[in-house]
């Protein structure tokens, strides 16, 4: 019999064992910053030697030194001694944690993007060990991080490391990474071609990204796309602005990093495009005097001190433009809480800004293994006509609709207990939304997959059909979706006979396996006597 081949490590896999040495002097929360602040200083050395070269190829080695020539080609100019062939050089000296701070220092003070971006001082901080730095510094050095230019190796780096993360760091963390499939299922249904996106809890930037390659997937021009967002936690939000420099994505991620609620430093913007995973049913996010007289909550009840589900809808709906859409997620208890958020949410409805409601499979999420639901908020659906990437699309009016979809029974198994949602599921899931969107004759209602809802009772084929303020203003999926009850489709008698040939099969074969059993060992002399 032949020998199975043995399976080769990904790239990534043994970028990761390779990083992974690092752990025990290095505390959790610390760790991924010190990787991916080594990966980035890699990659930006690489294309700066690329640009460098291309210089001198084409006559220019005069002006190798020059910034401009550079930065005009959205790659950073590296000093001499913040060059990767130069940190290589050290690698095995005892302060090369030193030396590494000491480049990214230089790198931040030369490009005035990254501003904010890099670590300040973690490496001489930490007293990492030199070794074990040392070994992670040979093993990053055997990857061409630039060579393919189709694969974005950066990015496959980047992203796998940033889920490891993500999975390691466990149930409660996690928060700066939002899985891929979530986020492309996000963009494909809202679609940001082109204007202003904004998450206002940006984590480490996946969404934004997300949105490039889903602009650049349909050919789109993603110069015409203007990102900007909002991250608390300080070395969570030098990830994100390393995450977007990479890959060359301009934004405005405001001076310091701070919370949203407490200093909203895109206060007077308004957005074409909103993406976010805020934190669920975070706890304590004002105190009780605070921000009751606050701008964004005109209209609406102030949302409660005890979950900030609601203030962060109220944000995002302040900050859309006259023809924006938010796509966002929340915990599953903000579809039916009462209180303050049923006035709320009842106002969101008869303010017809509630477009879609859309369930999600358990388990998606590495911090929590609940079901979450994808909101999707429309500032105006009435009817219009739009050009899309060049596209002119027609949108019907869906005023007092809303459509809720149920993908529970979708997504495919991933690192063992995650579920993942495939290409094919979420294609499916945004051709049905754009077609409800579009052609209510040409859209279905589903049972347990979708259906679309009115605000008020109607009448179909004669039958009263419950409307939402009819159901008390609850947005649960399940209050509205079709459930077949297959219960009623079975026929007892057949069942219960079927189930008997069944039980008496397995009881004559556990018999057979007894006798054979005590026959074995009487043919042995040691006969078991019952």
């Amino acid at each position: 019999m032949a020998k199975a081949q043995k399976q080769e490590k990904s790239m990534e896999a043994a970028l990761w064992e390779a990083a992974n040495k690092l752990r025990g002097n290095v505390e959790p929360s610390e760790y991924k910053h010190v990787v991916l602040s080594l990966i980035f200083l890699k990659y930006a050395s690489d294309r700066f030697e690329e640009r460098k070269q291309e210089l001198i190829n084409e006559g220019k080695g005069a002006y190798v030194d020059i910034v401009e020539f550079y930065t005009q080609k959205s790659i950073f100019y590296i000093p001499e001694n913040s060059r990767w062939s130069y940190i290589m050089s050290q690698a095995k000296q005892p302060d090369i944690a030193l030396k590494i701070d000491t480049a990214l220092y230089n790198i931040e003070q030369k490009n005035k993007t990254l501003k904010g971006a890099l670590p300040d001082n973690y490496y001489s901080r930490l007293g990492l060990d030199v070794s074990k730095l040392s070994s992670l510094l040979d093993e990053l050095n055997k990857i061409e991080l630039t060579k393919d230019k189709e694969q974005d190796v950066m990015g496959r780096v980047y992203e796998y490391f940033l889920s490891n993360f993500a999975l390691q760091e466990g149930k409660g963390k996690g928060e700066f990474y939002t899985p891929k499939c979530i986020v492309n299922l996000i963009a494909e249904m809202i679609e940001p071609f082109k204007g202003t996106i904004y998450d206002p809890c940006c984590g480490s930037g996946g969404m934004f990204v997300q949105s490039m390659k889903f602009v650049q997937s349909h050919n789109g021009n993603t110069r015409e796309i203007a990102v900007y967002g909002q991250e608390a936690t300080s070395t969570t939000m030098k990830l994100a602005k390393m995450n977007l420099a990479i890959r060359g994505i301009n934004s405005d991620l405001g001076e310091i990093a701070v919370s949203t609620f407490t200093n909203d430093q895109h206060r007077d913007r308004k957005f074409d495009f909103i993406m976010a995973n805020p934190p669920f049913n975070q706890k304590s996010w004002r105190e009780e005097n605070e921000l009751t007289d606050d701008h964004r909550w005109d209209g609406y009840a102030v949302p409660p001190t005890s979950n900030a589900n609601y203030g962060w809808i109220l944000h995002m709906v302040s900050h859309l433009s006259q023809n924006g859409v938010a796509g966002f997620l929340l915990a599953n208890g903000a579809l039916s809480g009462d209180g303050t958020e049923l006035a709320i949410r009842k106002q969101l409805i008869e303010n017809d800004l509630v477009e879609a409601i859309v369930i999600l499979p358990r388990n998606l999420f590495y911090t929590t293994d609940i079901s979450v639901t994808l909101w999707i908020i429309n500032k105006n659906k009435k009817a219009r006509t739009v050009t899309q990437n060049g596209v002119m699309k027609k949108y019907r009016d869906r005023t007092h609709e809303v459509l809720f979809m149920d993908l529970r029974q979708m997504g495919s198994p991933y690192e063992k207990k995650y579920i993942e949602l495939t290409d094919e599921d979420r294609t499916k899931v945004a051709a049905t939304y754009h077609t409800w969107q579009t052609s209510i004759d040409e859209y279905e209602d589903v049972p347990e997959y979708c259906f679309s809802a009115h605000l008020d009772d109607i009448e179909v084929d004669g039958e009263t059909v419950k409307g939402i303020r009819s159901k008390g203003y609850s947005l649960v999926p399940s209050k509205y979706i079709k459930f077949v009850n297959r219960d009623e489709d079975i026929d007892y008698d057949t069942k219960m006979k079927q189930l008997q040939e069944e039980l008496t099969d397995l009881l004559r074969q556990e018999e057979q396996s007894k006798t054979d059993l005590l026959n074995v060992f009487k043919e042995l002399g040691y006969e078991i006597k019952l």
